[in-house]
């Protein structure tokens, strides 16, 4: 963190371990992964610009750290390798055993588990659906709107040959989003720009989506709306 500081040109930090701590409440297990949160404070001399607009006082900044431990789904997927026109993102690692005339750097895109019932071209029900969870601290009426527009996508999947391939649903009440085993779409207050952020937990070996995670800013709809108006 301090370094991501120095170089961002946020100001010199060091870590204050009398006031870093575990935070209890943040240690969390589930069924397939465990949390715990950490609370770490860092002392600087003057702030940088950024760290100024969120912290009362820039000289001492604490930051909430994740430490995730996750289990690895099982091998029953298929990776598939990269191609940089293919719009997809990708992640890659240097395979040494690698024939000396083959590329050293391996890619693999990334990707949801989508597994057809009755595999194949023809359309098909899924084993299966992506299924993502709205946050349910989103305010109506943006809360509808953002169902509604994340829903077209079932459409599209259903077109490409995958029946009810994609789904989206507001969170349950008894969930909790820092378990992987829901996709989420969180709302967030946060100083920066507006427009949403996409991230994802994946495999290493595979490129597989272990859980995606799509973050979105309340000044997104300010932002939007301005542009809106600034049309018409």
């Amino acid at each position: 963190v301090a370094s991501v500081l120095k170089q961002t040109e946020q100001g010199n930090y060091r870590l204050d371990l009398s006031r870093s701590v575990i935070l209890p409440k943040g240690i969390k297990s589930f069924e397939k992964n465990a949390d715990v949160d950490v609370q770490l404070t860092f002392k600087g001399d003057v702030a940088g610009a950024q760290v100024a607009q969120v912290t009362p006082d820039g000289t001492l900044m604490s930051v909430r750290m994740r430490y995730s431990f996750v289990e690895l789904p099982d091998t029953d997927y298929q990776p598939r390798a990269y191609h940089p026109m293919s719009g997809y993102l990708s992640d890659e690692y240097q395979d040494y055993a690698t024939p000396f005339d083959q590329p050293l750097v391996q890619r693999f895109i990334l990707r949801h588990r989508l597994q057809k019932v009755h595999p194949g071209p023809a359309p098909s029900e899924v084993v299966k659906p992506i299924t993502y969870y709205l946050d349910p601290g989103v305010p109506e009426p943006i809360r509808s709107a953002l169902l509604d527009g994340a829903r077209w996508w079932e459409t599209a999947f259903t077109r490409a040959g995958f029946i009810n391939g994609f789904k989206v649903e507001l969170l349950p009440v008894d969930a909790d989003p820092q378990d992987i085993r829901y996709n989420m779409i969180q709302w967030v207050h946060r100083a920066t720009r507006g427009w949403s952020y996409g991230a994802a937990l994946t495999d290493p070996r595979t490129g597989e989506i272990i859980k995606g995670q799509v973050t979105l800013g309340s000044l997104r709809v300010r932002q939007d709306y301005l542009i809106a108006k600034g049309l018409t």
